[in-house]
């Protein structure tokens, strides 16, 4: 898959010769009536040394006006996400944030149309410059074996030169060992386990999505504010462990305390009131939830069932527009940590996003669309860095601290670990009726900066970053 990209600069030099006004002899004046004077030929104000033209300063080369990227063969994405699965609520989000930002990063629409739909086109092509780029979508349903089987068609067959997805963070975990095996850089959008890019760590795996402790930090710093002792229940397995854990270690760090052991429940289940048992008798302030899915429905509801949410505050992030008004319709008032929410950043990526999404989709972006629209952005900018050199090797390094404007300001990706450092946002719940799913009052920014978690054999590349270890201390 190594193409050769040619990023050719043309340059018309038009060298502009500043002509000195040569004083050529005035004809003679011709001695008909007396030579009134002439009016002394002005010494034709002695042509002031014309400032001798400049030497024009000769063009310095470097900064020579661009063609822009020229590619002898169209670059070529994977977009992998769970369409038709239990996770389809946040693929839906992908499909349309990442295609408008294709489109808001190439300056170009998309060959799909203004409105990317999976059931009409699984493809969409844009162009920047003299460029072609290719975006092929594909359905995991958040299976892990079926994310192995449309990831490799995409290698295989399609020859893509970069992978991005996928919504289930176990899905994803399979993904990042087929993009190591074939040096596919890989930036993954939504999947928020910690394991990504810590324990399961490799050189070719990117995030635009932020890891379970930066969620934990942005929460813990509205939920120690006004409580001091917390139980939690979480998803058994990489998500919902990962949560857990940063949960426990950043409220632990900012002054809270937890008063029994983390609770895991399967991630099918349905039948929550054995769980919730335990919350109700731990005596806590606060019951802290990760969970992704449709099963925090049953989840919220066995609280209710078993006396939970009269006694105690449900500590978790807020969710997506949809489900708001299912999930926090008894909790206006609630202060909490959020990832994103459309009303809260003000920068032009936003502007665009929540116009387009709004007006072609029909829905206001929800909380995973800044995911889709900055890894599109990412590509757009990794490509611009390399001038059009997809030779993995050169992709990686230029990938590796990138810093790029998205609809959450200012993105940095870590180069220690290839975590996306991001602004976060501390939100107050005003209302769960608004059409547009304004539903918040702004409180504060965040941009949480969580420890390096790699792996004991990977930490000398944590440099001067503090290295985590998930425990509280």
């Amino acid at each position: 898959m190594k193409k050769s990209i040619f990023f050719v600069v043309a340059m018309l030099l038009v060298a502009s010769m500043v002509l000195g006004a040569c004083a050529q002899p005035t004809e003679a004046p011709v001695v008909t009536e007396p030579p009134v004077a002439t009016e002394e030929p002005v010494a034709t104000e002695e042509p002031v040394a014309t400032e001798e033209p400049v030497a024009t300063e000769e063009p310095v080369a470097t900064e020579e006006p661009a063609a822009g990227l020229t590619c002898a063969e169209p670059i070529k994405v994977g977009l992998i996400t769970d369409i038709t699965g239990s996770l389809a609520i946040y693929g839906a989000m992908i499909q349309r944030s990442f295609m408008l930002g294709m489109e808001y990063a190439t300056g170009s629409e998309g060959s799909a149309g203004p409105v990317f739909s999976f059931a009409d086109a699984q493809e969409s092509t844009f162009k920047i410059d003299d460029c072609e780029i290719q975006v092929f979508v594909r359905d995991d349903t958040g299976v892990p074996e079926t994310t192995t089987t449309v990831a490799n068609e995409l290698i295989d067959i399609q020859d893509v030169d970069f992978l991005v997805g996928t919504a289930s963070s176990g899905a994803t975990a399979v993904l990042q060992g087929i993009a190591l095996a074939n040096e596919v850089p890989l930036i993954v959008a939504p999947a928020a386990a910690n394991d990504i890019t810590g324990k399961d760590f490799n050189e070719f795996t990117f995030r635009t999505s932020r890891n379970n402790y930066q969620d934990a930090i942005n929460e813990c710093k509205a939920l120690t504010a006004k409580y001091t002792t917390f139980i939690q229940i979480a998803a058994d397995y990489a998500f919902g462990r990962g949560s857990a854990d940063a949960f426990r270690d950043a409220c632990t760090l900012d002054g809270g305390t937890f008063v029994a052991d983390d609770i895991f429940a399967p991630a099918t289940t349905t039948d929550f009131t054995p769980y919730m048992e335990q919350i109700a008798a731990s005596g806590a302030e606060a019951y802290i939830v990760s969970w992704a899915g449709a099963g925090f429905i049953s989840l919220v509801q066995a609280a209710k069932d078993q006396g939970v949410t009269d006694t105690m505050e449900l500590g978790t992030t807020f969710i997506d527009n949809a489900l708001t008004p299912v999930f926090y319709g008894n909790a206006v008032g609630t202060t909490a940590g959020i990832l994103y929410h459309w009303s809260a950043p003000k920068n032009a990526a936003n502007d665009f996003l929540v116009a387009e999404a709004s007006g072609r989709y029909g829905v206001y972006p929800d909380l995973f669309d800044a995911d889709g629209m900055n890894a599109a952005i990412m590509i757009i900018e990794t490509l611009k860095k390399t001038n059009g050199d997809v030779t993995p090797a050169t992709l990686v390094a230029a990938m590796e601290g990138l810093e790029f404007e998205g609809p959450k300001g200012t993105i940095y990706i870590r180069p220690e670990d290839h975590v996306a450092i991001q602004d976060m946002y501390i939100l107050k719940l005003e209302n769960v009726t608004d059409p547009t799913g304004n539903y918040y009052s702004f409180v504060d920014t965040t941009r949480p900066e969580p420890p390096c978690l790699l792996p004991e054999a990977l930490q000398s590349r944590c440099g001067d970053l503090p290295i985590g270890n998930l425990s509280g201390n």
